[in-house]
Formats: structure tokens, sequence, C-alpha cells
């Protein structure tokens, strides 16, 4: 019985340090600069499950020219939420060459799909409007080394 105590406080201290690690927004992971017409844009690149999973999540700011790039194996039929996230952004669906084929604007900490039209296997979200108070919509063309190395 004793055995089985230090077991469940093992467990449990081992969820709450998960849990606690969860609710943190992640800062560090790599960073590479996109161009959009004359704007620049430093983005943070999500290229693991769970870097793409965990996002944005959690930020309670992020400055104008920042955004977060989701890089996925292959393209596919993408859909994106705002689960614990507590800013709100637009998600612009992008091409393989760079192209923004859909925008959406979406609300914080909702549930609701906003999806890619068509297959993409990249993701930018920005601060929502990021991208309407620069003119930049669907069939606008984003620059930089990840739509280089996919041109056909």
């Amino acid at each position: 019985m004793k055995h089985l105590k230090l077991l469940l406080a093992a467990a449990l201290l081992a969820a709450t340090a998960f849990s606690g690690a969860q609710e943190a927004p992640q800062m560090d992971l790599p960073r590479i600069k996109l161009g959009a017409g004359m704007y620049q844009i430093e983005a943070q690149v999500a290229r693991t499950s769970d870097q793409r999973t965990t996002g944005l999540m959690y930020r309670k700011e992020m400055p104008q020219y920042e955004g977060m790039l989701f890089v996925f194996e292959q393209p596919s039929g993408l859909c994106f939420w705002m689960k614990n996230t507590l800013i709100p952004l637009t998600a612009a669906f992008i091409a393989d060459d760079g192209t923004i084929v859909n925008l959406a604007d979406m609300k914080p900490q909702t549930t609701d799909s906003h999806c890619a039209l068509r297959p993409v296997r990249y993701v930018l979200e920005m601060n929502r409007g990021w991208f309407s108070k620069r003119g930049l919509k669907a069939g606008a063309k984003l620059t930089g080394t990840p739509f280089e190395s996919r041109v056909q």
C-alpha cells in the first residue's frame, strides 16, 4: 500500500509538472525572415507536431511584425482553432510557392475551425488585421526560404 501511495504521488507530481509546462508560451523556436511586398516579417517556425499544437497559445501579446509560420510535411486541408490563444490572430493559408490561398480572422479562446480553401503546407499567423491593414489578400505572394525551395 505504501508503494502504491508513492507511485500515485509521483504520477500526480509528474502530471502537475507537465500541465504547468504546457501553459507557458513557446518563445524559443527558430526564426526566419519573410517578405510580404515591402513589409518584413520575423516568423517563429513551428515544424514539429508539438510545436504546431502549442503554436501561439498563452501569449499575451506579439510585436507588430512578428508571427508564427506553421510548416507541415505535405500539403493538406488544414484547419486551425484558437483554444488557449489569448490574442486575436489572422491566419494566412499559403501554397508552396508563397501565394496566399485565403485568410481567416480568428477570435481568441474559441474552438471554431478556420480552414484552408485548398490543400496547403504553410500557415502564417499574425496579429489580427495585419494583412488587411497592408492591403494583402488572397493571391498576394510571400517571399522567404521556405517558399523558394518549393517553387516549381
